[in-house]
């Protein structure tokens, strides 16, 4: 590889990384918004970068941001998509005073979930060639019984665990087809596992402790059983269309019983991942691009060959060490935060940028589906069900999806 192009590639993943400690850090700002923003000025940026350079440059935010976006999501509950569920168990330790050991166990997650993608490569590629004609077919009833069992799990009320699925998945479907409403997943999202979850802590008058650096005691037996759980979801899921690391998550959570916040917290911090990286590998075997980043890649490399896919999977394990070692040192930070700021106050300005953030984003309608949303998640907490059924925004689309 010539030095040029060797300099040139490093820049752009660099600039990549920067990228994504933006998305990963600011609520609302999601990688396919950025994505999109280079595909379109690509004929300009082509001038003074390679092909390949912006495609490392998708890479590399992409990968950056699966590490840092549990850091708002567990201190700010405010989520992205695909990690709505770790504000949960990521809430209870940070009610703990464990906030900093959420986000690092997140992060033994995503960067495992690098390890064992790169490990199970030539596994993974021969699995997805063949594997996904076979499963394609019967993903929907897949979908359906993992729907089934996490609604006769509830504890509390089977019969209003049915009816919160049912009606978030209604509001997921009106949301996802409005036709003027952009980045329909932000505001929806926000509400039920967002604003709704700030606002009853508002009204229960949460005290935020001070939060301690300190770390997991981890088994190692479970972080594989996990790891493994996560894979088995996010490649199950990452090679279908419309479907990704939320889907994963709800599957991988219908498994097991009583769920450890701890174990769960591995096991969405290596989907997100994993999902992620699996993509890559989708587009190489089976030529379909499953996300907006690997969408705006496959446009702007053209033909994906098995040296792309090399250089990628590599990129990956390099950009993960770094995501790393900034998710934790970010999280240090936003500890001392913590420590400092009046909760009630937080929560309030917290909402108050996330309602800024859907108008400027989404415009009137947003604010609508914010507010519906929001409701329907205090809802839940007031029925004392668990809000994993609230994850009905997504399947019932989706299984309807393959179904029509």
């Amino acid at each position: 590889m010539p030095r040029k192009l060797l300099f040139e590639i490093l820049i752009a993943i660099f600039l990549g990384i920067f990228a994504g400690i933006f998305t990963g850090l600011i609520p609302g700002v999601h990688i396919n918004l950025v994505g999109v923003l280079v595909l379109s000025s690509s004929l300009f940026l082509l001038n003074y970068f390679s092909p390949l350079s912006l495609a490392l440059f998708i890479v590399a935010m992409s990968i950056t941001h699966t590490f840092l976006d549990s850091i708002p999501s567990i201190f700010l509950g405010a989520p992205d998509s695909g990690l709505e569920l770790s504000v949960l168990p990521g809430h209870k330790l940070l009610l703990q005073g464990r906030g900093y050991e959420a986000v690092f166990l997140t992060v033994v997650g995503s960067f495992f979930a690098v390890v064992v993608c790169l490990s199970l490569t030539p596994i993974l590629i021969p699995l997805i060639k063949y594997g996904y004609p076979v499963i394609e077919p019967y993903i929907v009833y897949i979908l359906i019984f993992f729907s089934a069992v996490l609604i006769l799990r509830e504890v509390k009320s089977r019969f209003w665990a049915l009816v919160v699925y049912l009606l978030s998945g209604v509001l997921g479907i009106v949301t996802l087809t409005m036709p003027y409403l952009k980045q329909p997943l932000f505001p929806m999202l926000s509400g039920l596992f967002g604003t709704s979850i700030l606002i009853v802590s508002l009204m229960q008058k949460t005290k935020i402790p001070e939060q301690r650096i300190t770390y997991p005691k981890l088994k190692v037996e479970e972080v594989l059983s996990y790891l493994g759980l996560g894979t088995f979801a996010s490649l199950l899921v990452g090679t279908m269309p419309g479907m990704g690391s939320s889907q994963a998550a709800i599957i991988s959570s219908s498994v097991k019983k009583n769920n450890k916040p701890e174990n769960f917290l591995i096991m969405l911090g290596s989907i997100n991942t994993i999902v992620m990286v699996v993509s890559f590998i989708a587009l190489y075997t089976i030529d379909k691009a499953r996300n907006g980043s690997v969408v705006v890649i496959s446009k702007i490399l053209g033909e994906f060959n098995f040296g792309y896919l090399v250089l990628f999977l590599i990129t990956s394990l390099f950009v993960a060490g770094i995501a790393s070692f900034l998710a934790l040192k970010i999280s240090k930070v936003f500890c001392k935060f913590m420590g400092r700021v009046n909760y009630k106050s937080l929560c309030m300005g917290v909402i108050s940028l996330i309602i800024v953030l859907v108008f400027i984003l989404t415009g009137p309608l947003g604010l609508l589906v914010l507010i519906v949303s929001s409701i329907l998640g205090i809802t839940t907490s007031l029925l004392g069900i668990g809000k994993n059924h609230l994850m009905g925004c997504l399947l019932l689309p989706v299984i309807l999806f393959f179904l029509l």
